[in-house]
């Protein structure tokens, strides 16, 4: 054929493919599908030159061929509602998800809905579709009937944050409770007194976990509950300042909050300082953070870090590993609180592990 008259290669045809790799190494192509496996009758430095040449040209499975062999899709979906909080939940939990899977066949895909859906949708969407291997979720329930679902068709699947479903499942979790009633205490050294927490929805099982924090560290310190009439760190910023705005305004108002998440401090901080207070002065803030913004934002903060990062590596590891089979009551983790970070001198104050 006239060079001039032939087809230019497509992306499909100049993909390389096991060929490419058994052509470029000298070996067979089962040898070298094998070497990929980690096949333990395959020599190491065989499996190693298989491999690095694989790296080199970008080789990738053909997921669809993967699946026909194995039955398999080696995909994860991570379901996230898009209205996901801000301050880095999402990207540290995508990178943490991935540092895990990166040495795996594994690929993550992100599914996700809206809160104007039903959250079993794409739970269901996924499962019966066979989209995924496993599923990863947030935003858990006490009785979450997500979890019912994909336990009940033994589906692998892990959890950020607990449940009270009486199902034993694998999850990653952060020890809300001891956050809320160390914040508490810190508070409580700083003099205050009359005190407020901005809390997640009563709906999430980890409400409770900060509620019941909060509510014993009121009892230790001797300190009294301010309501907020049902603000909560899923309201926008905006609703949050203008909530703050009008409770600080009253003659009596809190003289320190404890706030469950990043995002939403931003609000109560506008709140405050709109309604003519100030940091460390008229008020303290206990918040929890997933980034260094806060301290950026107004050192006066009193912060404890939570790290969505480790939260995605211990999600991805107890989802691949339930793929495979192992218990999911040695699948759990609870990550602890560990210090306060404190006001602008930054003095880091240890947490009790109670």
């Amino acid at each position: 054929m006239d060079e001039r008259n032939r087809r230019p290669e497509t992306g499909r045809e100049s993909r390389p493919t096991l060929k490419t790799i058994a052509f470029m190494t000298g070996l067979g192509v089962t040898t070298v599908s094998r070497a990929l496996k980690d096949a333990p009758d395959i020599g190491e430095e065989t499996r190693r030159r298989v491999q690095l040449v694989a790296r080199q040209i970008g080789y990738r499975p053909n997921r669809a061929g993967v699946r026909l062999r194995t039955g398999k899709t080696n995909v994860i979906s991570l379901i996230l509602n898009t209205e996901e909080q801000i301050m880095s939940f999402v990207s540290d939990m995508i990178y943490g998800i991935s540092e895990t899977l990166a040495e795996t066949p594994y690929h993550l895909i992100v599914t996700p809905y809206s809160s104007n859906h039903d959250p079993m949708d794409p739970v269901r969407y996924v499962v019966e579709t066979g989209s995924a291997d496993g599923i990863i979720i947030s935003r858990t329930e006490p009785d979450d009937p997500r979890v019912h679902y994909m336990h009940a068709r033994g589906f692998p699947f892990a959890t950020h944050g607990r449940t009270e479903a009486g199902i034993v499942h694998a999850y990653h979790d952060f020890d809300n409770y001891v956050f809320a009633r160390e914040a508490v205490r810190r508070l409580g050294e700083l003099g205050r007194r009359r005190l407020a927490l901005l809390p997640p929805p009563a709906s999430l099982t980890y409400y409770r976990h900060t509620s019941d924090g909060f509510s014993d560290g009121l009892m230790e310190i001797g300190a009294t509950a301010y309501a907020l009439g049902g603000i909560t760190i899923d309201h926008s910023i905006e609703r949050i300042r203008q909530g703050i705005v009008e409770i600080m305004s009253r003659d009596i108002r809190p003289d320190g909050f404890v706030s469950g998440a990043g995002g939403a401090t931003f609000g109560l901080v506008a709140g405050i300082e709109q309604a003519g207070l100030r940091l460390g002065r008229d008020v303290d803030v206990v918040s929890k953070q997933s980034s260094d913004l806060l301290q950026w934002f107004r050192p006066e903060l009193h912060v404890v870090n939570e790290d969505f990062r480790l939260a995605g590596r211990d999600l991805a590891a107890a989802v691949l590993r339930r793929i495979e089979g192992e218990d999911p009551a040695c699948l759990q983790t609870l990550a602890l609180p560990r210090c306060i970070v404190s006001g602008v001198g930054g003095e880091v104050i240890p947490i009790r592990q109670v």
